[in-house]
């Protein structure tokens, strides 16, 4: 029997009556969405920025970054979104915040400006002098807010060493107390106690300092057994060992022990055809471990003899210039003499230049990062002859003049240095859902690493923070 026409039509007219429906239910959502979009309001953008962002991948030509309560939250190519605060980063160039990852500071009123100047919006404090629990407590409080310029800041325990030994011998102050600024080991069995005390602090781990000393006289290392025990304790409260060396053996003897961080690169020299020295690579590789770089060490010490850097326009930005010439003092200067013969008579140079300090620890830097170790930027900033701030890029320059590409080093300042502090999930590279700290550059730094002191605006939590007046 067939159907009635009359009801057939009635039956079409209301499917197409439905379908009609549902499509502009469809396009009125998307108009909704796409609206949104285009008027969500956020605190902060950075418009239309050749962006780096210190995952080591190629530069994002033209991108603009959105910002809201202290987090980037979208990276993209429009421009049309509700913004409070635009920056036209045209022709500029945007990188994460740089770490400093060894840092001291007796005055961070006088050097947290200064960081904060040069871009650096993250520091790591391996002990010091004047590090007590309260000071390690102020320091991460005036960090983690963003009104006052301040690093964020993240440390270690107090300094682990013995009675007479260096960092106390060497820097003789009435700061160190034991129990305090400083715990002497006397004995393995001390050691237990010790290690849980500091635990209950927020630390990244245990400064243990194995060395000798950085010059003469040398006084004893560190015992084997001490350091292994002092990292079997640290496990057991899930913290690692920051291990302070200066030469080969030392560095052999922290892999040994256990140690997962190695605070100074510098004063290490690794022989490629010593089984020994591979070996202790690859545990270092296998613990996931980091090595901080530190060459400005060794620059610090033959600054008196080279007075021209001292006239450098990036350093005076914040350093001024009469405070600077009160440095070079005759004492000073003839330690600069005293190191300068030294590592003449030790590497049998006949003069000192960049090239003959650093190539070859750059040349073995470079092979690190090829096999994948974690190297990260520091300068042990607070020292002689050490600027905070400035002589980060120092460090990175002298990177670059090694033949270590801008984009590496970048990297080793950012994200490798987030992956060192466990915060790689908040801080280190500019990705959606991680905190705004960032530099905006006028100039490439792939071009040169010393663009890198061309700053325009530094950005910490999603706020624009103060320099220092020119």
């Amino acid at each position: 029997m067939l159907n009635h026409p009359t009801k057939s039509r009635k039956k079409l007219l209301v499917i197409v009556l439905m379908l009609l429906k549902n499509l502009i239910i469809l396009f009125l959502s998307l108009l909704i969405l796409s609206c949104s979009k285009q008027t969500a309001k956020y605190d902060l953008g950075i418009s239309n920025v050749n962006l780096i962002d210190g995952t080591g991948s190629p530069i994002q030509e033209g991108v603009s970054v959105y910002i809201n309560k202290g987090k980037i939250v979208e990276i993209n190519t429009l421009t049309t979104h509700q913004i409070e605060n635009v920056i036209d980063g045209t022709g500029k160039y945007l990188i994460p915040g740089l770490f400093d990852c060894h840092v001291h500071t007796t005055s961070f009123q006088e050097d947290f400006p200064k960081l904060i100047h040069y871009g650096v919006t993250s520091v790591f404090v391996p002990g010091g002098s004047t590090c007590t629990n309260d000071y390690y407590a102020t320091l991460r409080s005036i960090g983690n807010q963003d009104s006052i310029p301040a690093p964020r800041v993240f440390h270690t325990s107090q300094h682990f060493t013995m009675e007479g030994r260096h960092p106390v011998k060497t820097y003789a102050s009435s700061n160190w107390k034991e129990g305090e600024t400083v715990f002497f080991l006397k004995d393995t069995a001390q050691i237990a106690e010790i290690v849980k005390e500091v635990a209950k602090y927020p630390i990244l781990g245990i400064k243990l300092t194995i060395e000798d000393g950085p010059a003469p006289p040398f006084v004893e290392r560190m015992p084997q057994d001490f350091i292994n025990k002092t990292v079997s304790e640290a496990a057991k409260y899930g913290l690692e060992v920051f291990a302070h060396v200066s030469d080969n053996e030392e560095f052999l003897m922290a892999v040994k022990g256990g140690a997962q961080n190695i605070v100074h690169f510098v004063g290490i020299e690794i022989d490629w055809e010593n089984d020994e020295h591979i070996s202790a690579i690859n545990k270092l590789l296998d613990r996931e471990g980091s090595i901080v770089t530190t060459l400005m060490i060794d620059k610090s010490f033959i600054y008196p003899l080279n007075p021209e850097w001292l006239k450098t326009p990036s350093i005076i930005e914040a350093y001024p210039a009469v405070e600077l010439k009160k440095l070079l003092t005759p004492q000073a200067i003839g330690r600069a003499q005293k190191m300068a013969a030294l590592t003449k008579l030790e590497y049998g140079l006949d003069e000192i230049s960049m090239e003959s300090l650093f190539l070859s620890k750059v040349e073995d830097i470079q092979r690190l990062l090829d096999l994948g170790m974690n190297i990260t930027l520091g300068t042990d900033a607070g020292n002689s002859f050490n600027f905070h701030g400035y002589s980060l890029h120092e460090e990175m320059q002298i990177l670059e003049m090694g033949g270590i590409a801008p984009r590496d080093i970048i990297k080793m300042g950012t994200l490798n240095a987030a992956r060192m502090m466990h915060v790689q999930d908040s801080l280190g590279s500019i990705e959606p859902g991680k905190l705004a700290d960032l530099i905006l550059l006028n100039a490439n730094p792939l071009a040169s690493i010393s663009n890198c002191l061309d700053i325009n605006t530094v950005i910490k939590n999603g706020v624009i923070q103060k320099r220092i007046d020119k």
